[in-house]
C-alpha cells in the first residue's frame, strides 16, 4: 500500500445514502452526494452541490446509484493476534481424525525443515470418542514442533516437539484455570486450554522480523477494508499491538480505525495493572488505547463458561477468577482510572455477576461511555431485562450460531441442553428491554466480514441455505437495526457523536455498497460488494462494479 493522498479529501456524487440521522433521512430532494475535506464530511446535498464545492482538485466518485453508509465498525476482533493465530492451514470443515492426519501429513511436504507446523480452525466433534489427545496425529508429525488452534481461540493442539520447544517440563496452569492438560499418569496430552496458555505457546514460536510483522498485520486490516469496515476493537490488545500501530501510521500504512483493549489476564499483578493505566493516553490520529478487556468465564464447548445451573456434563459452575473479590478490585481500579472496560461473559451466570459488578462501581462523567459486555452467548429471560435496565453495552456476535446443528447434536446445544439451548444470541431481546447492542465478528473466530454478520443477525441461519435451522425466530433484527449495530450503535456506545452517521461534521470514514444492506434479501447480503471503503477521508479499498 502506498502513500496516502496528504488532503485527506474525496466527493462521492450520485449515491443512495443511508444517513443514521433519524428524521433527517428523510430530504425533499434526498442528498446524493457528499464531500470530505481533511477527514471531515464538510458538505451533503445534490450532486451538483458538491461538485461545485469540490472544485477541481478533490477527486470525485461517481456511485452511479450505489448504496453510501457511514463507515463500518466490528466491536469485537482480533487482528493482531488473528494474523498470528491463523498462520500455517486452515482445518475448517475437517471432520475425523483420519482426514487430520492426511491434512498434516501434505502440508509437511511444503514446511523448511526447522518450521513449527501450525494449523487453526481444528473443531472439537472429532476428539469427542477418544479426548484431545496429540496421539491422534505424532506418528504422522514425527519430531516436528505442531501447533493447532481450535476455532473457538480457547483451545489447542500441539505435539511433545512442540512442548519440548517451549521448555514446558512440568504442567503449567495459571490462576484462570488455563493450563496444560495432563492425564492420569502425568503425560502431557497436548491439550491448551484456554487462552493464557495459547498466548504462552504462540510466544514460543520465532517471530517474523517488525517490517514482516508489519506487512502481517497491515494485510489483515485492508481485508477487513475490503469487507466494507472502516474500524474495530481490538479485544486482546499489548505493548505489541500499539507499537506495530504506530510503525503503521507512522509509514502512512495504517488502513483502520482502531481501539485498543489491553488484555489483562488473571494471573497480572498490581504493577501490571499499574502498566495498563499508564499507557491510557496513548494514542495517534486512527488508534486509541484507554481500554482494557477480561474474562469472566471461557466458552460453553470445554464447559468453563459459567452457569446458572451445571450443564449436561456436570460443568459450567467456575468463573474465570478463583477469588470474585479480586475481579471486583481490579474493575475498580480501571473504572477510576477512567477507563472503558471489556469483560468476556459467555454463560448466564457470568452476564449476571458482571452486571452486578459494574453497578456497584461509582457513578463518573456522564462524558464518559458505559462499559460492555462481550458475547452473551446464553441468558434468561430475567438476564436479558437486567441487561436493558443496566446501561451495560450488549456486545455480540450472533453468527457464532453457524456451528449449531439443526439437529442440536452440536456440542454447544448437547451441553446446554434442551431448556437452555433455545437461549442464546438473545439480540432482539437486548433491543426490545431497552438495551444498547453491538455486533462484531470475534475474527478469527468468525468471519470478519459485516454483512454475513448481518445476514445471521437478521435471518438466524446459514445465509443461502434453504435447508438449514432457522434459530430462535424471534430473536432476528431488522436490516435497519443490523446496520444501526454496525454503524451508529457502537459509536455510541463509544460515547461517539461524531461518527456513525453521515451528518457535516462527522468523521470522513463510509463505505461504498452495489446494493442496499437494509432491503436486501438476508440470504443475499453476502454477495453485496464493496465498491468503496474511506477512511479519514483516504480511500482505502475501491472495487469498480462490474
Amino acid at each position: 500500500m502506498g502513500p496516502r493522498d496528504s488532503s485527506r479529501a474525496v466527493a462521492i456524487v450520485g449515491a443512495r445514502m443511508h444517513r443514521n440521522t433519524g428524521a433527517s433521512d428523510v430530504h425533499e430532494p434526498p442528498a446524493t452526494a457528499l464531500l470530505i475535506q481533511d477527514g471531515v464530511i464538510s458538505a451533503i446535498g445534490s450532486d451538483d452541490e458538491i461538485l461545485a464545492a469540490a472544485g477541481q482538485w478533490v477527486p470525485v466518485i461517481q456511485a452511479n446509484g450505489a448504496t453510501l453508509t457511514p463507515g463500518l465498525w466490528d466491536s469485537h476482533a482480533h487482528p493482531d493476534s488473528g494474523a498470528v493465530s491463523t498462520r500455517g492451514i486452515d482445518l475448517g470443515g475437517v471432520g475425523t481424525i483420519a482426514e487430520l492426519r492426511t491434512r498434516l501429513g501434505a502440508a509437511l511436504d511444503s514446511l523448511a525443515p526447522d518450521t513449527w507446523l501450525e494449523g487453526w480452525n481444528l473443531e472439537y466433534e472429532m476428539f469427542e470418542e477418544n479426548g484431545i489427545d496429540r496421539r491422534a496425529f505424532e506418528d504422522v508429525t514425527g519430531d516436528r514442533p505442531v501447533f493447532l488452534r481450535f476455532y473457538d481461540g480457547h483451545t489447542g493442539l500441539v505435539s511433545g516437539a512442540a512442548l519440548a520447544a517451549a521448555g514446558v517440563v512440568e504442567p503449567i496452569r495459571y490462576p484462570d484455570g488455563s493450563e496444560t492438560v495432563v492425564d492420569g499418569t502425568g503425560r502431557f496430552t497436548g491439550e491448551l486450554c484456554e487462552m493464557s496458555v495459547l498466548s504462552f505457546m504462540t510466544e514460543a514460536i520465532p517471530v517474523l522480523d517488525l517490517e514482516a510483522e508489519l506487512d502481517r498485520f497491515e494485510a489483515v486490516l485492508l481485508r477487513f477494508a475490503a469487507a466494507g469496515l472502516t474500524g474495530c476493537a481490538v479485544m486482546d490488545g499489548s505493548s505489541r499491538t500499539r507499537e506495530l500501530l504506530s510503525a503503521l501510521e507512522a509509514r502512512d500504512r495504517l488502513p483502520q480505525r482502531v481501539v485498543v483493549h489491553e488484555w489483562h489476564r488473571v494471573h497480572f499483578t498490581d504493577a501490571d495493572q499499574d502498566r495498563i493505566i499508564s499507557t491510557r493516553h496513548e494514542r495517534g490520529r486512527l488508534w486509541e488505547g484507554g481500554a482494557v478487556k477480561l474474562f469472566s468465564d471461557g466458552v460453553v464447548d470445554t464447559g468453563t463458561a459459567l452457569l446458572h445451573e451445571r450443564d449436561t456434563y456436570g460443568e459450567g459452575t467456575r468463573a474465570a477468577w478463583p477469588e470474585w473479590p479480586e475481579y471486583l478490585r481490579v474493575i475498580r481500579r480501571y473504572h477510576d482510572a477512567g477507563m472503558l472496560i471489556a469483560t468476556h461473559a459467555v454463560g448466564d451466570r457470568a452476564v449476571n455477576d458482571v452486571i452486578d459488578a459494574y453497578a456497584d462501581l461509582p457513578p463518573r462523567a456522564a462524558s464518559l461511555p458505559a462499559h460492555s459486555i462481550e458475547h452473551l452467548e446464553v441468558m434468561s429471560d430475567a438476564d436479558v431485562a437486567k441487561v436493558g435496565s443496566s446501561g451495560v453495552t450488549a456486545s455480540m456476535q450472533p453468527l457464532h450460531m453457524q456451528w449449531r446443528k439443526p439437529d442440536f447434536t452440536d456440542n454447544w446445544s448437547q451441553r446446554l441442553g434442551v431448556d437452555r439451548r433455545s437461549t442464546g444470541y438473545r439480540a432482539r431481546g437486548v433491543i426490545d428491554s431497552g438495551g444498547r447492542l453491538t455486533l462484531g465478528s470475534d475474527w478469527p473466530v468468525a468471519d470478519y466480514n459485516p454483512l454475513v454478520g448481518m445476514a445471521w443477525a437478521r435471518g438466524r441461519q446459514e445465509p443461502g441455505s434453504d435447508e438449514s435451522a432457522v434459530f430462535e425466530p424471534e430473536e432476528r433484527l431488522t436490516g435497519e437495526e443490523a446496520l444501526l449495530a454496525y454503524t451508529l450503535w457502537p459509536a455510541l456506545a463509544r460515547g461517539y457523536t461524531d461518527r456513525g452517521h453521515l451528518s457535516v461534521g462527522a468523521v470522513g470514514d463510509v463505505t461504498l455498497f452495489d446494493g442496499d444492506p437494509v432491503t436486501a434479501p438476508t440470504d443475499s447480503l453476502p454477495a453485496l460488494s464493496v465498491l468503496l471503503t474511506v477512511v479519514d477521508g483516504t480511500i482505502v479499498h475501491r472495487c469498480d462494479a462490474s
